[in-house]
């Protein structure tokens, strides 16, 4: 029998959010269904005044469930919005520059990271997490066995903490075995035909069926 390890947790992964009440509501039912380590607030349209009081909005309910928030690619509105953090996607500059702005008072994520070079820097550039798999510009997804493969790859040699992201909830185990440390949960999640609540509790049973596995070996 292995040592068990750390569980994987899970990231949920808002649609543009134009609105924060309705996006509350629902963040409330994913909660319900059980562990959630984090969300990555995408915002929609709008100045920086109206964004940031969209975060605001939602960093109360969020962060009194005892969850983190992240913000996508505005440190400023992050910080503002009393966030935990920012999830940058333009490159190695962008993380310069929240890494000086925020020091180490906030959480510095990084995604778009194509290769794995890519993700390196990142690490080296000191972010607090790299995620693999996340949709494209155009919305392609990478294939499912790369994303395995990449996070794999990762969590076996760096300490940085690796968020996979899940194209669908069939994934969930691939990705869980990876031994990543977060699975993210995207669009897809929060379409209205998606009990919410269920599909965060059958994740997290994914999760520790691979975890009791690791743990038989």
């Amino acid at each position: 029998m292995t040592s068990p390890s750390a569980p994987t947790r899970l990231m949920l992964v808002t649609p543009p959010v134009t609105e924060a009440e309705p996006m509350a509501f629902r963040l409330m039912q994913a909660f319900a269904g059980g562990d959630v380590a984090a969300v990555l607030l995408r915002l929609g349209e709008g100045d920086d005044r109206s964004r940031i009081e969209r975060v605001k909005r939602l960093s109360g309910p969020v962060q009194a469930a005892n969850v983190a928030l992240v913000v996508e690619d505005s440190p400023l509105v992050a910080t503002r919005g009393g966030a935990d953090g920012v999830h940058l996607t333009q490159g190695l500059e962008a993380i310069a520059e929240a890494r000086s702005s925020l020091r180490n008072e906030r959480i510095i994520g990084a995604g778009h990271l194509r290769a794995r070079h890519d993700a390196m820097d990142a690490g080296e550039a000191g972010v607090d997490y790299v995620m693999f798999g996340e949709p494209r510009p155009d919305g392609s997804v990478p294939p499912l066995a790369a994303v395995v493969e990449r996070a794999g790859w990762w969590a076996e040699i760096f300490e940085t903490p690796c968020v996979a992201y899940a194209p669908d909830a069939a994934s969930i185990p691939a990705l869980a075995e990876t031994g990543c440390e977060f699975i993210a949960l995207g669009d897809w999640a929060f379409a209205d035909e998606v009990d919410l609540r269920a599909l965060v509790a059958e994740a997290n049973a994914a999760i520790a069926a691979c975890l009791t596995r690791k743990v038989v070996r």
